[in-house]
């Protein structure tokens, strides 16, 4: 029974993020819990299951008394989120070092996949995080790998919002081609480089945009 309940609660909460993402239920807004379960169709538990995890997470902040809420987009959180993931994937990579040829192949082919999901920024975030995840698995600090895993859905909602704009795609596919011509170069430092620049491109534009949908 404890095992179908937390199955329950983790579709649940992936159900409820994925609608956070999509802007049904907008930022800042108060979640109606009886509504939802109504919706999900489940029970007021889960879905308190559900919302607790996606506090974890910071979709969802929760006010005593008052009930759940989604988390909005903050300038605060991309200045302090960004320049953290922008160390920490490059670590990853210099204790991983170069990719075997095999991989190379897989990250080129999935950065054509970006290319080619242009129109799509949901595509293109899946994508460009399997890119990113292929281009660090073989680091041997599992820690630091879940800790990127972490911070690829801490940062999902701003990266659905950057990759909106094509141009900003283009970047990211120029970015990672750069970086692969590195790495078949052997040039490990010189890609560790251009990832942290690949991580850090986004801010900018990212708090342009968080500013004008705050204001």
């Amino acid at each position: 029974m404890a095992i179908a309940a937390t199955t329950i609660s983790l579709a649940v909460a992936r159900e409820v993020r994925a609608r956070i993402m999509s802007g049904e239920l907008p930022a800042g807004a108060r979640i109606n819990e009886v509504h939802l379960a109504r919706s999900l169709e489940v029970s007021r538990t889960p879905l308190r299951e559900a919302l607790t995890r996606l506090v974890g997470e910071a979709f969802v902040d929760v006010k005593p008394n008052r009930g759940f809420f989604v988390r909005p987009l903050s300038v605060e959180e991309v200045t302090q989120l960004y320049p953290i993931r922008a160390r920490l994937d490059p670590w990853a990579l210099s204790l991983a070092g170069i990719p075997g040829a095999a991989v190379q192949r897989e990250l080129a082919d999935l950065n054509q996949q970006i290319a080619r999901s242009g129109a799509d920024a949901t595509a293109v975030v899946d994508l460009d995080d399997q890119w990113h995840e292929l281009l660090v698995a073989a680091c041997p600090n599992r820690v630091l790998v879940e800790l990127i895993r972490q911070m690829m859905w801490r940062t999902r909602r701003y990266e659905l919002l950057y990759f909106r704009t094509p141009a900003h795609v283009a970047s990211a596919v120029r970015t990672h081609a750069k970086i692969l011509a590195s790495l078949r170069r052997d040039q490990l430092s010189v890609a560790c480089r251009q990832l942290e620049d690949n991580m850090s491109e986004a801010s900018p534009a990212l708090l342009r945009a968080v500013a004008e949908l705050s204001s």
